[in-house]
């Protein structure tokens, strides 16, 4: 298991009930993962006035019916046993009067269906996975790094990896191998994603032949801190909070009449944004106004929200307005894979962020991340053992390790070079400035020119750090490679989608096409250079239609 975040500890879990001998190797300890940040909730059709069939409808409308529909469907059927197995785990969750798991609204929702924690349920699930694996004996690489996945005559048979505090490089041998890691929120400056996010799985991905499916599809979260990308949940206007301009406006009447602040993230990043181009804005930020929700329900529901605005903002949100701005908050886009975690080569599973099933399709619900990582998380653990104990084991390939070694040698023996730090910011600020929440032609293209040039600078930077132990800086390195790929990934596919869907908005291509692009885009590193190929979305409840909030 590559990824110690939900997806990783409930795919752990659950091959470890299998019986089988299970491995976590995590490049930080793994209640550390970015999993833990998660606020808001997770969804879940509990009560008989709701429906998986209602969520499933909500899921594919807000995916501007780029989802796949058979993976939607599969999500919303099983989510409510999923939530129920959590609790018995010892997950805590908020209550309502009756006593029974509190539900609040979330944007591009027709239903409230978002179980929670207050604002504080990725920390809560999270803890219980650990929990979990210590009860089944999971063994835990925590702070090493995977280099290389290794794959010899068309299936996986382990991974390279190099332990950080001591700098030696192992070789993991086994049957199977289920890639977690999460997001890449880090190629853009700023982004509500931990430091950890830089994409590792992916770039992995890429390096071993597979496709990475829908990159161009990057999700702007409506309410971050200006400065340090910090996030305030949607949980915020789930609860009732406003989002007002300058004017005191309470904009999203305009933009979204019937649900206003609880419109999907796609729509309200994209209102907020005018507001802000547009001169309405306040130090390019608008203001999510809680006051009138009152100091006992924002203490008792969104205390961690208040401390954070109070910490991180100077603003105590009992008594004002917090400034906030769309930034980088997800990726729908990933490593593809079906409804099980298989990939394209046999013993290589995936799941969580890190992969592309497609239930998110071209903008993900608030409340459905955390949802995937469970469901899906917990299929990839089953499909990894039942793939486990029909397959002989395989050899290591003898060249694997020395490869791995020769190839960071290489980088600590590079004496002359310029610094990864300067070619990070400009991938950042490339990112941000080039594909953003609005996109065109010529910015694309200026952005995708960008990244090729600072992949060919990274090919000669040098590290000052040639130590061994804890090399932080060489941890950089590797991730850096990472992330430009990925970076080239996102323009490429954005630049080929000449059309407007979901978080991906044209201004030259204002309109969503279905006749052209209603497909999924799949990228594939080849020789150092990148390729894009297309397929059919899994359409089979829902047909196309036009979206409104």
């Amino acid at each position: 298991m590559v990824g110690a975040g939900l997806a990783g500890m409930r795919a752990a879990i659950e091959a470890a009930r299998s019986g089988l001998d299970v491995a976590i190797v995590s490049k930080i300890y793994p209640v550390r993962s970015h999993s833990v940040a998660a606020q808001g909730g997770i969804n879940a059709a509990m009560k008989a006035t709701d429906s998986w069939e209602a969520h499933m409808f909500d899921t594919v409308k807000g995916s501007d019916y780029l989802g796949d529909q058979d993976a939607i469907e599969v999500m919303c059927r099983q989510a409510p046993s999923d939530i129920l197995e959590l609790e018995k785990m010892g997950a805590v969750f908020s209550r309502d009067s009756e006593g029974n798991i509190a539900q609040r609204p979330f944007g591009g929702a027709g239903y409230p269906r978002t179980c929670y924690l207050a604002d504080r349920t990725g920390h809560g699930m999270l803890h219980v996975m650990y929990e979990q694996l210590l009860k089944h004996g999971v063994f835990i690489y925590d702070e090493w790094h995977v280099l290389k996945l290794v794959v010899e005559d068309g299936s996986a048979r382990g991974l390279i990896a190099i332990e950080l505090d001591t700098g030696k490089l192992h070789r993991l041998h086994s049957k199977s191998v289920i890639i977690a890691t999460g997001g890449y929120g880090r190629v853009y400056r700023t982004t509500t994603n931990a430091l950890s996010s830089t994409g590792d799985g992916m770039g992995l991905a890429l390096d071993a032949g597979l496709a990475l499916m829908d990159m161009e599809f990057v999700q702007f979260h409506p309410t971050v801190l200006a400065r340090t990308g910090i996030l305030m949940t949607e949980g915020a206007r789930g609860e009732g909070g406003f989002l007002l301009n300058s004017k005191g406006e309470r904009f999203m009447e305009k933009y979204a009449p019937k649900v206003k602040e609880l419109a999907s993230r796609d729509v309200v990043s994209r209102a907020e944004q005018t507001e802000i181009e547009e001169g309405r804005g306040v130090d390019g930020c608008v203001l999510l106004d809680l006051r009138h929700l009152g100091a006992e329900k924002i203490k008792s529901k969104l205390s961690q929200i208040r401390a954070l605005a109070i910490d991180f903002a100077g603003v105590d949100p009992v008594t004002s307005p917090v400034p906030v701005k769309p930034g980088h908050h997800y990726s729908m886009g990933g490593i593809a894979t079906d409804k099980d975690g298989r990939t394209a080569i046999p013993g290589l599973f995936t799941a969580g962020e890190s992969a592309c099933v497609s239930v998110h399709g071209a903008n993900r619900l608030g409340g459905n991340s955390l949802l995937e990582t469970i469901v899906f998380g917990r299929r990839a653990g089953t499909s990894a053992s039942e793939y486990c104990k029909t397959t002989e084991a395989k050899p290591f390939p003898e060249s694997a390790l020395k490869d791995a070694c020769h190839s960071v040698a290489t980088i600590l023996k590079r004496e002359e070079g310029e610094s990864i730090f300067a070619i990070k910011k400009g991938m950042n600020d490339a990112m941000e400035d080039f594909c953003g929440i609005f996109r065109n032609k010529d910015r694309l293209a200026k952005g995708y020119e960008k990244i090729k040039e600072l992949r060919e600078r990274y090919k000669k930077a040098a590290l000052v750090d040639r130590s061994d132990y804890f090399n932080n800086e060489l941890l950089h390195y590797l991730e850096l490679g990472q992330m430009l790929d990925i970076s080239e990934c996102i323009l490429l596919g954005a630049m080929n989608r000449e059309e407007s869907r979901g978080s991906h908005f044209r201004t030259d291509f204002p309109k969503r096409d279905d006749e052209k692009w209603l497909k999924h885009t799949l990228a594939f590193k080849e020789n150092g250079e990148f390729r894009l190929d297309y397929r059919d979305v899994s359409v089979t409840k829902f047909k196309p239609e036009e979206r409104k909030y």
